[in-house]
């Protein structure tokens, strides 16, 4: 099975769970979002990877400059631990990091979660790769994929208990489109995956054939 029909048999049985009237808010909200045109307006293939230095979940920091200094690296924005699909997409993707590193390439994950929540994500999945926090979502601004929850959705995240102001260190509003880039060494984005649609991830094998593509 791939990632995204894991991901829809999921969505599917999740919205049997969710009350209408929260249902009807998550599915106005994110026409909204489709309708912005924030997709648009992130960067993609050819533009220069913006730089960050940000904490990882086990207090190091992490360059990206350091990081392309040993080969290309697949950057992936994720909402956080609270978002069922995000789990389902970090799994997949430690299952094929193996793959990923035998390109010669580095993983790593950023999140607006602050590093507390960023370690018990990644001991609960096992994570082999560095999982980063974008507190504020400075780095998901540049790379022009941060967007501001709407006031509805905002509260329908409180009912349901994912305390954003918390595990997002008082920001709680902002979150990153679902995003993956394949950045070669020198720093240039050679392949880019963004969708408004929080139930929608890059493929897996996709992100190795764009690695494949490299020079």
């Amino acid at each position: 099975m791939t990632l995204n029909a894991e991901l829809r048999a999921f969505y599917a049985s999740r919205q049997q769970q969710i009350p209408a009237e929260i249902r009807a808010v998550m599915r106005r909200a994110g026409q909204e979002l489709a309708d912005s045109g924030q997709a648009d307006r992130a960067l993609t293939a050819g533009a220069r990877a913006p730089r960050f230095t940000l904490p990882s979940a086990t207090g190091r920091t992490v360059a990206l400059d350091e990081l392309l200094a040993d080969g290309p690296v697949v950057l992936t924005f994720y909402r956080g631990a609270w978002c069922p699909y995000c789990n389902i997409t970090l799994r997949a993707l430690q299952q094929h990091h193996d793959a990923i590193t035998a390109r010669g390439a580095r993983l790593v994950a950023v999140s607006p979660q602050i590093p507390d929540e960023s370690l018990t994500l990644t001991e609960k999945h096992d994570l082999a790769f560095d999982v980063l926090s974008d507190l504020g979502s400075d780095t998901a601004q540049q790379y022009g994929i941060a967007f501001d929850l709407p006031d509805d959705l905002a509260a329908v995240y409180d009912k349901l208990g994912f305390d954003l102001q918390r595990v997002n260190d008082g920001h709680p509003r902002t979150l990153p489109l679902p995003a993956t880039y394949v950045i070669d060494r020198a720093g240039v984005i050679r392949w880019a995956f963004v969708n408004t649609d929080y139930t929608a991830r890059a493929e897996p094998a996709d992100i190795l054939a764009a690695l494949d593509a490299l020079d």
